[in-house]
């Protein structure tokens, strides 16, 4: 149950009269309501008051449920006096009075001070002088029936127009009655009394004619103590059932994120001992670079320096080497192509961002988009150098393009590796990480909105390089772990779910990673422990998200 249908709940509870219990040496409301009767003709006489028509009997089909012997039905208008609006006057900032507003009144609390003034005749405050215990209630617009009880007021005041007021006798607990205008009874009449096209809206009229279930005064302040002693309980709740709320919404996101995490540090598959080592693996790319260069294709750059130990921030499987990445791809290569050939066209708006790798592409001649834009061919890695789409993750593995050639935005870097050394998924989740998006972001240059990240800090980036198969195992699990995520995220999807014959396709986290802030849940060395669980288990999670969400 959320906090708002247990607040409903206690307070139903609370004017059916089983939320205390009644004592029988209680005076009847009967007798209450002879009391009040006798004090609103007092008034009348002493001419305080003018006469009202007569409210409608209540009638048995409006009793809508039991109430004990001891108490009453009433109308609002019964036991109170004075249900009218409020002074129609414009808010100023100085004047002979304070005009509370609807906009005033925030949680329950009026900051008397931030009050507006007004100016005001003193025949006018009589109709419109605020006291303690007036209860005020919204009659038009979103805030339609919201209610307040004046108190703490040191201040000439009045109501403004927007605003009604009850003035509740001495014999009627005003607490009570702001308890009763806030259950689900009154809501109910309330909505059904709102009229207006445009902004639904309540008139004194209609609120005089609301149905009150009268307590005798003695249990109507038991009731009060105890919606005192309950409220503050269901409030905690409430703020768990945000937090709840916020832990759900981002567990997907703060999934992925530790999933990266966990890839490039070589903690999410197994390490194989038959692999081909990374030493042979970096000769290999060396080689292809020798080669490239000796055939002109590329020219040698100035050499990056030697990684520090400082920049090696946790432990690596053996057989991982850390590498810089302008060591073991190329950085925004050249293409070479004939003028009319059709190739692919990408502007930033085609590449999607996140943890998705999807672009979509136009077709263009070569010749009118070989100067001025950003070349790349088949299975290149393209990461968006400019804030925000560089935060927002618009990196992508460009594939299927026309003839194998493109261009596109001057705001990309691309990467390309050396022959088949390096899994080019790999690298895309590589630069997707937050340990790559927070380094790039500490180094941006330009102005505000138009800050990038520069060829330097890509070339200059170290990471951890695992073995070539296992990178694909990596890839693979990363793929299908990305997936699950989106699946919890998907409504449909989720209801849908099956998990997969394979074992140990899911990943448990200890709950402090998700529940860190996003700034410190992105830091590379806040790792949570990881434990490898079953089919079973996977089905037990999907089934708890399902139910969380249907709850909702």
């Amino acid at each position: 149950m959320k906090a708002q249908q247990l607040r409903n709940a206690v307070l139903q509870l609370a004017i059916q009269g089983k939320l205390v219990p009644q004592d029988p040496s209680d005076e009847p409301a009967r007798v209450l309501l002879e009391k009040i009767k006798a004090e609103k003709e007092q008034q009348i006489k002493d001419r305080k008051i003018k006469p009202e028509k007569p409210l409608p009997e209540i009638t048995d089909e409006e009793k809508s449920f039991e109430i004990p012997n001891s108490w009453e039905w009433v109308r609002l208008g019964e036991i109170s006096t004075n249900i009218h609006y409020g002074f129609n006057a414009s808010a100023q900032i100085s004047g002979n009075a304070k005009l509370l507003r609807i906009t005033d009144i925030q949680d329950n609390k009026v900051m008397w001070s931030n009050v507006p003034f007004c100016h005001i005749t003193d025949k006018e405050y009589d109709t419109y002088g605020l006291n303690n215990r007036d209860i005020m209630i919204a009659r038009t617009g979103g805030t339609i029936g919201k209610t307040y009880i004046v108190e703490n007021l040191s201040y000439k005041s009045v109501f403004a127009s927007y605003l009604i007021r009850v003035i509740p006798p001495m014999g009627i607990n005003e607490k009570y009655l702001k308890l009763y205008l806030e259950s689900p009874f009154y809501w109910e009449q309330l909505k059904e009394k709102s009229m207006g096209t445009g902004q639904p809206n309540v008139n004194g009229s209609s609120l005089k004619k609301l149905i009150i279930v009268l307590p005798p005064l003695t249990e109507q302040q038991r009731i009060v103590s105890k919606i005192e002693e309950i409220m503050p309980l269901i409030e905690h709740y409430e703020k768990l059932e945000t937090e709840l709320f916020k832990l759900e919404a981002g567990f997907p996101k703060s999934l992925k994120k530790s999933i990266l995490l966990y890839a490039v540090q070589g903690k999410l598959v197994e390490q194989n001992k038959d692999d081909e080592p990374v030493s042979i693996l970096i000769e290999k790319i060396k080689a292809e670079k020798e080669q490239l260069i000796k055939d002109k294709k590329i020219k040698r750059e100035k050499p990056l320096l030697e990684i520090m130990d400082e920049e090696k921030f946790f432990d690596i499987p053996d057989g991982w080497e850390w590498v810089r990445l302008g060591d073991v791809v190329q950085i925004n290569p050249r293409n070479k192509v004939d003028d009319d050939l059709d190739v692919s066209f990408i502007p930033m708006p085609l590449i999607a961002d996140g943890y998705k790798n999807i672009h979509t592409s136009d077709i263009r001649k070569w010749k009118e988009v070989k100067s001025g834009f950003t070349h790349f061919q088949e299975n290149d890695v393209a990461i968006a150098k400019i804030t925000p789409c560089f935060e927002n993750r618009k990196s992508v593995v460009l594939c299927n393009l026309y003839n194998g050639y493109g261009a596109g935005t001057t705001e990309l870097h691309i990467l390309r590796t050396y022959g088949n050394t390096i899994i080019q998924k790999y690298l895309l989740w590589l630069v997707k990480t937050q340990h790559f998006i927070n380094s790039g972001t500490a180094t941006y240059t330009g102005t505000a909105g138009q800050q990038r990240i520069g060829k330097e800090f890509v070339a200059n980036y170290v990471f951890p390089l695992p073995p070539l198969a296992e990178q694909q195992r990596i890839v693979a699990r990363v793929d299908e772990l990305i997936a699950l995520c989106d699946v919890l995220c998907d409504e449909n999807a989720l209801n849908n779910y099956k998990p997969t014959k394979k074992a140990n396709n899911i990943i448990e986290f200890e709950p402090k990673l998700i529940q860190q802030d996003e700034e410190s849940a992105e830091e590379f060395d806040m790792v949570a422990r990881a434990e490898i669980i079953s089919p079973e288990t996977q089905a037990k999670i999907a089934e708890r998200i399902k139910s969380l969400r249907t709850k909702k």
